[in-house]
């Protein structure tokens, strides 16, 4: 089903946000929008929506599969505005976000489903889920100038860490179980990214709720949904394995002929398998096994 915006989406299409979980897609560009769509279908989500321009083909078989929202500028607030809205009709579900050429991955995603995973998290009583963006890269940029391949997708085995996320409102003390998590591109290339983009983690997962706004750097109103893990034990994590950062490196006027090679010593390829993230560290499995 297609509508002609968002509002339109609100307005009329409030019974396809009944039942979660729900994948929420913003096409930037017309990279690999097929198998973005087709990854979160084949996760378990009971319905995805995807939020792109007119000019931009989806598959026949997947239109007849998903939600499509004209949307032509799918960057900045916009986005923001948009996680938003649906929050606001579809409450006590359980939303996920992500861009194209973006694909999430959690513990054991071979096996089991997205909703079993977040049945788990629900009983775990938490409404907000952590996600790390691992960013993925073609490993010749001369073969392949827009950075993505699916099938030589590298990625970075070490090099990530967190610093303390601090309070402006509380004389800057370290917020409680919330970190600012780096790593991969953004951190090796940082000097093409703002300071304020530098950072991994994104809440892509949580749980709607009234009144409840998503924040510019991926953070929400609610303190509570931007921690990592409940007080009494680690809890389960993801991660949004994506080619968006390097195809926003090559697109780049500013950095284009600055970035000659994404590979180096600690590069590795990409697996696309949960345990090779599992034993990376790049994700948490808590309490579910």
């Amino acid at each position: 089903m297609k509508y002609d915006s968002v509002n339109h989406l609100i307005r009329t299409g409030k019974s396809h946000f009944a039942k979660g979980p729900i994948a929420l897609i913003f096409v930037e560009d017309d990279v690999e929008i097929d198998s973005t769509v087709r990854h979160h279908l084949d996760l378990g989500f009971r319905k995805v929506a995807v939020f792109m321009p007119d000019g931009f083909d989806l598959a026949e078989d997947l239109s007849e599969l998903c939600l499509r929202i004209t949307m032509e500028t799918t960057r900045g607030n916009s986005v923001m505005e948009a996680v938003t809205a649906i929050n606001e009709i579809a409450t006590g579900q359980w939303i996920y976000y992500c861009f194209n050429a973006e694909y999430l991955f959690f513990p054991f995603c071979e096996t089991r489903t997205v909703g079993e995973m977040l049945t788990f998290h629900t009983e775990e009583r938490r409404d907000a889920m952590l996600t790390y963006v691992i960013d993925l890269y073609a490993p010749d940029l001369g073969k392949t100038p827009n950075a993505v391949s699916l099938e030589d997708a590298q990625l970075d085995r070490s090099g990530y860490y967190a610093l303390a996320r601090n309070d402006a409102d509380n004389h800057n003390h370290p917020k409680e179980r919330q970190l600012n998590f780096f790593g991969g591109l953004r951190w090796r290339f940082e000097e093409h990214i703002p300071a304020d983009k530098r950072k991994i983690d994104r809440i892509s997962i949580f749980r709607a709720k009234p009144d409840l706004a998503m924040r510019e750097d991926f953070t929400f109103t609610d303190e509570e949904y931007n921690t990592y893990a409940c007080p009494w034990h680690n809890n389960l994590t993801a991660a949004v394995c994506s080619f968006r950062t390097a195809k926003a490196l090559k697109s780049n006027p500013g950095s284009t002929f600055e970035v000659h090679d994404y590979r180096w010593h600690n590069s590795v390829p990409f697996e696309w398998h949960s345990r090779q993230l599992l034993d990376l560290g790049l994700m948490e499995p808590g309490q579910w096994f």
